[in-house]
C-alpha cells in the first residue's frame, strides 16, 4: 500500500514516510495533480479496476480563492452517467448560467435532462470528487509533487518532492497551466501571449460599491456580492507588465483607475491575477505521458469552460487508458484521445478569444459589434446553437460518415428493459460500453466482446433528438462508449459492428 499523508502529519513524519519509500511503490497509472481533472480521471480509472494513484501538493482539497464557479450541462450529464450528479446538484444552485461575451443564453429548451448550469464553487466541486475517489479506493500522495520522471521500455520511474519514488506504466499530467509533466516530457505549448491582465479578489469595502458590469478602454470589469456578503471584484489592470502574486495595493490602484475610487477596499480573503493567454499542447500524448485539463490547454475564464473541459478530457481518456493498461486494447487506442479532445479545446480557445475581443471596448465599432452579436443571440436558432456550444452539448467526435448520432453524446432516454423502466444513463454507471438493441430480442450477438461491454435489449417511446441537429431517425441498435458517445449505429443488421467493437474495445476474445 502507498504511504498516505493526512493533513495533520508533520514535516518530520513526512520525512520518515519518504525514507520508507526508498523502494519505489508501483501503480498502473500515476496522476500528477488532484484538481477536478485529476480527481475525475482517478475515479474513472478506479471504476475500471485500474490501480491509480494521485500526487497532490496540497494537504487537502481546500481552495482559498474563487476559481471556477460552476458546471455546464454536459458536465452534469457526464456526472449523471456515473450516478453521482445528485451529489453536486444537492450542494449547488441550478441556474441559466450559460453565456457568450456576457450575453446570457437560456438553454432550457435544449433536449437534455439537465437544460441548465449549476452554480457551485470549485472548492466544493473538488471536495465531492475527492470523496468519491476515496470511496473508490484511490490512494493519494498528499503534500507531494512530481518533480521528474524517466521513461524506459516497460514503464516510468517517477520522483516526488522529498525524494520518494513511484513506478508506473503511465503518467498523466493534470498539474495545471505550468505543468511540470508537460515541460519534462518536452511537449510544446504554443499559443497567444496575454493582451490583458485581470485581477480577481474577494474583499470587504467601506463604501457602497457600483455593483454590475462595465466596459471601458482598459477592458471589462465587474463587482458583485458573494454568498458570504463580501464583494467579488474582477478588474482589468492598466498594464501588461504586472506579474506575480498581486497585493491589496495593486487592487486598489486598479479600482481607482476604473471607478475613480477603491471604495475603501480592505481585508481581502484572496487576490489572484490571470490573463487571456491562450495556449494548447501540441500533442496530448507522448509515449507513456499524457496531458489533461489545464496542463493541455489554458485560456481566459470568460464563459466558464475551463473546469468543464478538463473533466470531459478525463472521461474521454479514462476508459481508453484503462483498456490499454489491462491489455484489452492496443496502445494505439490512446492516440484517439488527442484526435478527439484536441479539436474540442481548440474551439474553446477560439470562442474565448472571440469573447475577449467583443468585451474589450477599444472603439465604437467594437461596441456596435457587441450589440449586434447580442441582438443575434436573442434569436432562437443562434441562441440554441451557441448555448449548445458553450454548454458542451453539441460536441461531436469525427467517427466517420453515418447516422447523425455517430460521435455525438447519447441522449438519456427512458428505456423499457425486461418490463422495467430505466434511464439510459444508469447503464453507464460502471463506466463500461453498452450495446443497446432496439430490434428483435437477442437479435445482436457480439459474443467475443461480452466480457467488456454490456448487451441490453431495450425499447423506448422517446423521440430521438439532439441539440442543434434536432430530431433524428430512431436506430435499430447503438453502441455507446463508456464516455457516453455513440460509436456505432445499427440499421437492422450487424454491419460494421465487429469493426467498431475492435476499434474501441480491442480484438475479440483478447
Amino acid at each position: 500500500m502507498p504511504v498516505l499523508l493526512p493533513t495533520s502529519r508533520s514535516r518530520r513524519s513526512a520525512q520518515r514516510a519518504d525514507a520508507a519509500m526508498a523502494t519505489p511503490r508501483e501503480h498502473a497509472v500515476v496522476i500528477a495533480g488532484g484538481g477536478p481533472t485529476g480527481l475525475m480521471l482517478a475515479a474513472e480509472l478506479a471504476l475500471a479496476d485500474v490501480d491509480v494513484a494521485v500526487v497532490e501538493r496540497r494537504p487537502d482539497q481546500a481552495i482559498v480563492e474563487t476559481r471556477a464557479g460552476g458546471l455546464h450541462a454536459r458536465t452534469i450529464e457526464v456526472l449523471d452517467q456515473r450516478g453521482v450528479a445528485d451529489r453536486f446538484l444537492r450542494e449547488g444552485e441550478i441556474l441559466q448560467l450559460t453565456g457568450f461575451a456576457w450575453t446570457p443564453l437560456d438553454i432550457s429548451d435544449l433536449p437534455t435532462r439537465h437544460p441548465y448550469g449549476l452554480k457551485l464553487r470549485q472548492t466544493r466541486i473538488e471536495r465531492i470528487l475527492a470523496d468519491w475517489a476515496t470511496e473508490l479506493g484511490v490512494p493519494f500522495y498528499r503534500e507531494r509533487e512530481v518533480t521528474g520522471f524517466a521513461e524506459d521500455e516497460t514503464g516510468i520511474a517517477v520522483t516526488l518532492s522529498g525524494g520518494a519514488r513511484l513506478r508506473t506504466k503511465y503518467v498523466v499530467g493534470c498539474d495545471g497551466g505550468r505543468s511540470l509533466v508537460r515541460k519534462a516530457a518536452g511537449i510544446d505549448f504554443p499559443g497567444t501571449s496575454p493582451t490583458l491582465v485581470n485581477l480577481m479578489a474577494e474583499v470587504e469595502m467601506r463604501e457602497a460599491p457600483a455593483f454590475g458590469l462595465r466596459h471601458d478602454a482598459l477592458g471589462f470589469h465587474g463587482l458583485s456580492r458573494t454568498e458570504s456578503g463580501r464583494v467579488l471584484v474582477v478588474v482589468t489592470e492598466a498594464t501588461l507588465a504586472a506579474t506575480g502574486q498581486p497585493a491589496l495595493r495593486d487592487l486598489s490602484e486598479a479600482l481607482i483607475a476604473v471607478y475613480g475610487t477603491d471604495f475603501g477596499v480592505h481585508s481581502p480573503a484572496w487576490i489572484s491575477r490571470f490573463t487571456d493567454a491562450a495556449r494548447q499542447a501540441a500533442c496530448y500524448r507522448k509515449d507513456r505521458v499524457l496531458l489533461a485539463g489545464d496542463a493541455a490547454h489554458i485560456h481566459h475564464s470568460v464563459g466558464g469552460q475551463g473546469l468543464n473541459l478538463g473533466v470531459q478530457d478525463a472521461v474521454n481518456l479514462g476508459w481508453k487508458l484503462a483498456q490499454v493498461v489491462k491489455g484489452l486494447a492496443p496502445d494505439s487506442l490512446l492516440d484517439s484521445y488527442h484526435a478527439e479532445r484536441h479539436p474540442v479545446a481548440a474551439r474553446v480557445l477560439k470562442n474565448t478569444r472571440a469573447q475577449i475581443a467583443l468585451l474589450r471596448r477599444g472603439d465604437d465599432g467594437r461596441k456596435a459589434a457587441r450589440e449586434a452579436i447580442a441582438e443575434l443571440l436573442a434569436m432562437d436558432e443562434p441562441r440554441r446553437r451557441f448555448g449548445a456550444m458553450m454548454s458542451g452539448l453539441d460536441i461531436a467526435y469525427d467517427l466517420g460518415e453515418g447516422h447523425a448520432l455517430l460521435g455525438r453524446r447519447m441522449p438519456d432516454l427512458e428505456l423499457s428493459i425486461a418490463g422495467r423502466k430505466l434511464r439510459l444513463f444508469t447503464l453507464l454507471h460502471r463506466a463500461r460500453g453498452v450495446l443497446l438493441n432496439f430490434g428483435e430480442e437477442g437479435g445482436i450477438d457480439p459474443a467475443p466482446w461480452t466480457n467488456r461491454i454490456d448487451v441490453v435489449d431495450a425499447a423506448t417511446d422517446n423521440a430521438w433528438e439532439l441539440p442543434v441537429v434536432g430530431r433524428v431517425a430512431a436506430p435499430g441498435a447503438v453502441l455507446v462508449r463508456p464516455d457516453g458517445h455513440v460509436a456505432w449505429v445499427g440499421d437492422g443488421s450487424q454491419r460494421g459492428l465487429a469493426e467498431a467493437l475492435t476499434r474501441w474495445f480491442g480484438p475479440g476474445g483478447a
